[in-house]
């Protein structure tokens, strides 16, 4: 089978465009036989490991720094800490932060790779796809065969709905954004440059019921999603539209794959909520919230600006700004570890102890 990449070959760049682009600093610039090294081309990124002469790579840890003297790469990003491991012939990168230099340069030559990109593979308007006279779009717009663009609907220059997508009624979609395969985007304001992943469900119905004699009376969930600027959604992660207000996704935040959103929630700016997270309904997330994977949080609580649940993290009230908590029910990490530590150590005891009857009876 002949290999293939599903990204566009990258516009090579010299080690001087590297250094451009990362910010990091060219060791030996002339080179060890006086021939300069800032003309050498890359033409891919790729493990220390995997690279090969026209690759850069990176290192900036102990457990890859021996790798480093193995590599065929045609330059590694790395710090002065490790710059002593590379081998004769590989062009030394100085960063104090190597891996994220290494991602400035993957992130130029690579630029396809950073959102969806059409299924059809054609700019514009493509046969089969279905969209309502009474839509609005901007000159650039992409939209896919099988896409459904609703009645007055606004999409903004730059951006792409892929191929099966859903866009309803009345939908506003800010420029240069994109609309996964299959995804569906209902009841919703997106800004700019938001990613909207595959599978993904924008503005469904948020769970809400009455309870009475004659069963669950549900509950007319009328409010919105809003989607700022700068957001990315991961695949089939669901996001339901609020009741009487809105659900609201702050600019910059990035939400995973798997990911329930309650209705009337509102997460602030530049948060993290990891894969496998539910937020019931109403509940607040400050500015720069992390949520580990697996977290489940109740509904109608606040969560500081800053704070951060560990992984697999109960929370069950208010968390203050700017601490770390974990654990079910959760809670500071060092008093979660105190108590983890001390039934661990209880257990051992118990397990002692009932050897001990087993030796002498």
């Amino acid at each position: 089978m002949t290999e293939t990449s599903f990204f566009p070959l990258p516009v090579p760049l010299s080690l001087n465009d590297v250094v451009e682009a990362s910010g990091a600093r060219l060791m030996l610039p002339d080179g060890p036989d006086g021939v300069a090294l800032g003309a050498r081309v890359i033409t891919g990124v790729a493990t220390l490991e995997t690279a090969g002469p026209g690759d850069l790579a990176f290192c900036d840890s102990v457990e890859f720094a021996d790798k480093m003297g193995a590599t065929r790469a045609a330059a590694c990003i790395t710090s002065e800490r490790f710059a002593d491991k590379a081998p004769d012939g590989l062009a030394v990168l100085i960063s104090a932060r190597p891996a994220a230099a290494f991602l400035a340069v993957t992130r130029t030559l690579f630029p396809s790779a950073l959102r969806p990109l059409p299924i059809f593979g054609q700019e514009g308007i493509a046969p089969g796809a279905l969209v309502h006279p009474s839509a609005r779009l901007e000159a650039g717009v992409t939209v896919d065969p099988g896409a459904v663009v609703g009645p007055d609907v606004e999409v903004g220059a730059g951006t792409v709905i892929c191929a099966g997508a859903i866009i309803g009624p009345k939908v506003r979609i800010g420029r240069n954004s994109a609309v996964g395969p299959g995804a569906s985007v209902i009841h919703a304001l997106l800004g700019n440059n938001v990613i909207i992943h595959g599978g993904a469900r924008i503005g469904t119905d948020g769970f809400g019921y009455q309870p009475s004699p004659k069963g669950h009376q549900k509950v007319p969930q009328l409010g919105r999603v809003v989607i700022q600027d700068d957001v990315e959604i991961g695949a089939n992660t669901t996001i339901d539209r609020g009741a009487l207000s809105d659900t609201v996704i702050g600019e910059g935040s990035k939400i995973d794959n798997l990911v329930q959103i309650a209705h009337n929630v509102v997460i602030g700016r530049h948060c993290i909520v990891v894969s496998q997270t539910g937020i019931s309904g109403s509940t607040r997330l400050g500015d720069f919230v992390m949520l580990g994977g697996q977290v489940g949080v109740v509904g109608h609580v606040t969560i500081g600006d800053g704070a951060q649940i560990a992984a697999s993290s109960n929370v069950k009230g208010d968390v203050p700004p700017g601490v770390r908590w974990g654990g079910s029910p959760a809670k500071p990490v060092r008093e979660w570890f105190r108590e983890v530590t001390t039934l661990k150590k209880l257990a051992a005891r118990r397990t002692a102890d009932d050897d001990g009857e087993g030796s002498n009876a």
